[in-house]
């Protein structure tokens, strides 16, 4: 049994959290309890890798543009709760209403439900770094088995095939909407004054580790991702008078990030990579989120300080991993084996919220979401159930 819902390839209640999660976000930022002047101390989730410590980054180590003001919201009574956000009017403990998206005409893209003009946008930029499920082009002009630009994805998007693998828009097209900022371009199409409100770096078949994937060939994996948004900093500088000037954007904005099922459904899962021979479950799940925690510091040296980072779903119930079994049944061997996975992310996030001055990471956890949908679909509104 599948749920389809119309024109976002993701769920509309997933949608709605996120922006609950934006009141943590976009509003006051003291989870940060040291002093912002002390010093972060090492982060616990980098201490000894399982295999070799990977090189030190050397992007890490560069002098960044110059280090962000700090948020004006920090500095505010800690008492004082956050505004409202205008998409999410609702008691937090209501059921989601159903999204305006689903209704409307297939043909046509929803209109945003905070206006587009100017310093209506509740961030001033969205960054989003990933896979497949929020890749919408970058992939289209390389040499890659992993490309979504011809039909039937696209379906229901507004001018065709994209890129997006997908009917209709994604995941990280329906948040941006929500904040009031315009479908974000993908890095490879991104020109002038666009990039200025965030760009997707995301590519169906990357991952975590610079090695996932290669069984489709090209790829564009997540330090490479990284190195793309350095190109992005200097065109933004360059349009808007120099690093300074767009460190308080770039503090501000929001950076979206879902990455690591790759790492396991096109890595650790396939008889020719090595890595299931080198590590038992425990073992990667340590090694991805070494690696991780040394990219999303390496986003915050330069500049970033807002982020949600997704963790794994039920990666055992998907289509790919049906398909191998004879029962229709979903794998809980592959169920079991991300969940050492997703329980790291959250000490790497708990640990980058203490030691990242003015940081604030926020977990997305894809699976209890998903399995609230499947338990209580009724609730959220505009489906269809598929058999």
């Amino acid at each position: 049994m599948a749920f389809y819902f119309r024109r976002l390839c993701y769920f509309p209640a997933l949608l709605l959290v996120v922006i609950q999660l934006l009141h943590g976000v976009c509003g006051q930022l003291v989870v940060v309890e040291e002093p912002t002047y002390a010093p972060p101390p090492p982060l616990v989730v980098i201490e000894e890798p399982t295999s070799s410590p990977p090189p030190p980054l050397d992007v890490v180590n560069e002098p960044i543009f110059a280090p962000p003001p700090p948020l004006d919201v920090v500095n505010e009574p800690i008492s004082a709760p956050p505004p409202p956000l205008n998409v999410a009017e609702e008691p937090l403990s209501a059921p989601p209403p159903p999204l305006h998206v689903v209704e409307e005409p297939i043909s046509a893209p929803p209109p945003p439900l905070v206006k587009q003009d100017g310093n209506d946008a509740i961030v001033p930029a969205l960054f989003v770094f990933g896979d497949s499920l929020i890749d919408n082009g970058n992939n289209n002009n390389i040499p890659s088995f992993a490309k979504a630009n011809y039909f039937p994805y696209g379906i229901d998007f507004n001018g065709g095939p994209t890129g997006r693998f997908c009917n209709g828009l994604t995941m990280v097209d329906g948040i941006a909407q929500l904040l009031g900022l315009p479908l974000i371009p993908a890095y490879s199409e991104a020109t002038g004054d666009q990039v200025l409100r965030g760009v997707n770096y995301a590519s169906a078949a990357a991952g975590i580790l610079p090695d996932t994937g290669g069984n489709f060939m090209g790829r564009i994996p997540f330090d490479q991702q990284i190195h793309n948004f350095q190109t992005t900093l200097d065109q933004m500088a360059s349009k808007s008078g120099g690093p300074v000037a767009i460190a308080d954007s770039v503090a501000r904005g929001l950076f979206f990030i879902g990455m690591g099922s790759n790492d396991y459904l096109n890595n650790y899962l396939l008889p020719n990579f090595p890595t299931r021979n080198q590590f038992n479950a425990h073992q990667f799940g340590d090694l991805l989120v070494q690696h991780y925690a040394n990219h999303l510091t390496r986003l915050y040296n330069l500049g970033g300080r807002k982020f949600i980072v997704a963790g794994l779903g039920r990666m055992g119930c998907i289509p790919s991993i049906l398909a191998q079994g004879t029962d229709g049944k979903c794998s809980e061997e592959v169920n079991q084996l991300v969940l050492p996975f997703n329980t790291n992310v959250k000490t790497m996030i708990s640990n980058l919220n203490q030691n990242l001055p003015d940081a604030k990471f926020i977990y997305l956890d894809i699976t209890q979401m998903l399995e609230d949908i499947i338990a209580n679909p009724a609730v959220y509104g505009n489906y269809q159930i598929l058999s």
